[in-house]
């Protein structure tokens, strides 16, 4: 890493899509971020609960984030709780032929995903969402316009 520049990411994971799970539970990959896990060298993906979404990792970066929550010696209880849940909670994921992959029913119904979901791009990794726990979710207020303001001033990017 340069000093003062922020690591790249294993694999750019952008935009937002919406899907239908199959019957089975099986979800179509968009093709971007088919290429994204292909460009890295592995098309396994790490699916994770986290509060009401999947969180969906590219290994290598999964592994990276492993590291990081094992690394740094003791640890605090808060720590211990965070590892039982995220990795405890973590399934490998491969995906087919056709581009799927398969959410399990515990994930699904750990994050309150039915039928339709919307995958959101987050840089490293993306998100799998319920779609109406998405849109009760995510739509900005105007006050969060003030707080992505201030977040991209202090990027130095606006």
């Amino acid at each position: 890493m340069v000093e003062g520049r922020v690591k790249e990411p294993v694999c750019r994971f952008r935009s937002r899509s919406e899907h239908v799970l199959d019957a089975k539970g099986r979800l179509n990959i968009a093709t971007r971020f088919r290429e994204a896990l292909r460009n890295q060298g592995d098309e396994r993906l790490m699916l994770a609960p986290w509060r009401d979404c999947i969180r969906a990792y590219s290994l290598p970066e999964w592994e990276e984030l492993e590291m990081s929550l094992t690394a740094q010696g003791p640890k605090s209880p808060e720590k211990l709780k965070l590892i039982r849940y995220l990795i405890g909670g973590a399934e490998e994921c491969v995906l087919d032929k056709q581009g799927r992959i398969l959410l399990s029913p515990t994930l699904r119904e750990g994050c309150r995903i039915k039928k339709e979901v919307v995958v959101n791009g987050m840089i490293a990794y993306f998100e799998i969402w319920d779609k109406e726990v998405w849109e009760a979710e995510s739509k900005p207020t105007v006050d969060d316009f003030h707080i992505f303001e201030q977040v991209l001033l202090e990027t130095g990017r606006f």
